[in-house]
């Protein structure tokens, strides 16, 4: 059986090719329509934002992330605020009953005493925290 190409078929055969020219100017025409009849959105939807009090501090534990750092004069910072071993600790275990856990990155700075950061390390591991990270080791790398 082969294909006819040419416009003749007297033989009786079947016509195998299909015009397809009549069924894409119909899909045009319908997208078109389509097109022209559908309504632009214009509406908007109103939402009352909470307002950001400028004097209101920001919440002690970030649901994302919280950084823990440790400064030149010892002193612990969590995400910025001087804390103690002891409000470090109630910080550590509110995060880990939080879902997800958010990550806590450590960032001791390269002249800060080895026995504070050990302290600190302590109270993360007595916390058993899940999702721990060290930032800044870059820095230490070009000191030695």
């Amino acid at each position: 059986m082969s294909m006819q190409t040419t416009g003749d078929n007297t033989s009786g055969e079947p016509m195998l090719d299909v015009n397809v020219t009549p069924l894409i100017d119909v899909m045009l025409v319908l997208l078109i329509m389509f097109i022209i009849t559908i309504p632009i959105q214009t509406h908007a939807v109103k939402i009352d934002l909470p307002v950001n009090q400028p004097n209101q501090p920001p919440p002690p534990v970030d649901p994302v992330k919280n950084v823990l750092s440790i400064n030149a004069q010892d002193q612990v910072l969590w995400n910025g605020s001087p804390v103690t071993l002891t409000q470090l600790r109630s910080y550590l275990d509110t995060t880990q009953q939080m879902n997800p856990i958010p990550e806590l990155h450590l960032q001791p700075d390269a002249t800060a005493r080895y026995e504070v950061v050990d302290q600190v390390l302590a109270v993360t591991k007595q916390a058993k925290v899940q999702k721990m990270g060290f930032v800044g080791n870059e820095y230490y790398m070009s000191i030695f």
